[in-house]
């Protein structure tokens, strides 16, 4: 049997995880969740804190505990926001949905992110186009166990990347950079030669310990550079 205090943390965590609770968004006040647990402020403060360490919520002091923010800042290596960049060069951005299923992972999915061979997850291949010309193709894997409600989403208004940072904060990051050459059916999806020298770049996040997102996503060498901006540590 779960004691309160873990029961209280799941329940919370559960509502994070699942998008219930966006980011921003107000917990309970102590006082409210120790009505509705029927317990001591001292559990609620021990769940809050945990929760604070994990990176799951954010602390303030008079104004209560709010659902965490992603933070680009929290990675050395920042990510591609190819809308933003867009916006900012004022330049068209689209993106397709080549491919979206249900599928069981393979054995080297499983050992990149941990999980069992076999699992269904939920995966999609995803073109970013600028101004007409491909700018990335992106390989996603989705651990719907995490993040539940993405089975049904359609990925309309907003790619899955940002779809998924928009609903679940994440605590834990990797970054792995490799240069490849493009095959043939990599070259025809970015419009490029074959044997085209290209960026790849996999990232995988996790949320308190839990896997949520791998992506995988191939840049024509000519057309991404990755910045990394970091200090140094005393």
């Amino acid at each position: 049997m779960k004691h309160l205090h873990q029961r209280i943390r799941d329940d919370i965590e559960a509502r994070i995880m699942s998008g219930e609770w966006a980011p921003g968004y107000r917990i309970p006040f102590e006082h409210e969740l120790m009505a509705e647990y029927g317990c001591s402020r001292m559990t609620v403060n021990k769940v809050l804190s945990t929760l604070a360490a994990n990176g799951l919520i954010t602390r303030r002091r008079r104004a209560g505990s709010v659902v965490a923010e992603p933070s680009s800042q929290q990675a050395v290596l920042q990510i591609q926001d190819f809308a933003l960049e867009a916006a900012r060069a004022g330049i068209e951005y689209r993106f397709k949905i080549l491919h979206r299923a249900v599928e069981p992972i393979d054995a080297a999915a499983a050992q990149r992110t941990g999980q069992p061979a076999g699992m269904k997850m939920l995966c999609v291949s995803t073109l970013h186009v600028m101004d007409d010309v491909p700018q990335a193709f992106e390989q996603r894997l989705i651990n719907l166990a995490t993040v539940p409600e993405a089975k049904d989403e359609p990925f309309d208004d907003d790619p899955p990347g940002t779809w998924l940072l928009r609903r679940v904060p994440w605590t834990d990051a990797e970054h792995i950079v490799r240069a490849v050459s493009a095959d043939g059916v990599m070259a025809k999806r970015l419009q490029i030669q074959t044997g085209t020298a290209c960026l790849v770049l996999e990232r995988r996040t996790w949320q308190a310990g839990a896997f949520v997102t791998e992506a995988r996503i191939t840049y024509p060498g000519d057309r991404h550079q990755l910045v990394g901006r970091f200090s140094p540590v005393a």
